[in-house]
């Protein structure tokens, strides 16, 4: 199974809004963290859709090992 790469050890926060998809960076190697912008084509990783059901803060997963992805789960702490 592929490893994806460390974008950073801490989550980004991100403030959505309501009815609105976010494509969450799976791979790690997106440009434009914690958003998927193509990099991980030719790879198996594949982005994961987040939908905003209110509009608030939310924190995305920077290390990408989290276990309740796209959001962080404090999975970074133990890397």
């Amino acid at each position: 199974m592929a490893v994806p790469n460390i974008a950073q050890k801490a989550p980004y926060p991100v403030d959505v809004e309501a009815g609105k998809s976010y494509w969450w960076c799976a791979c790690g190697n997106s440009r434009g963290q914690p958003f998927c912008d193509g990099s991980h084509k030719g790879s198996t990783f594949t982005p994961v859709e987040f939908k905003a059901t209110e509009s608030t803060t939310v924190w995305f997963c920077g290390c990408k090992h989290s276990g309740t992805k796209p959001l962080c789960d404090g999975t970074h702490k133990t890397l």
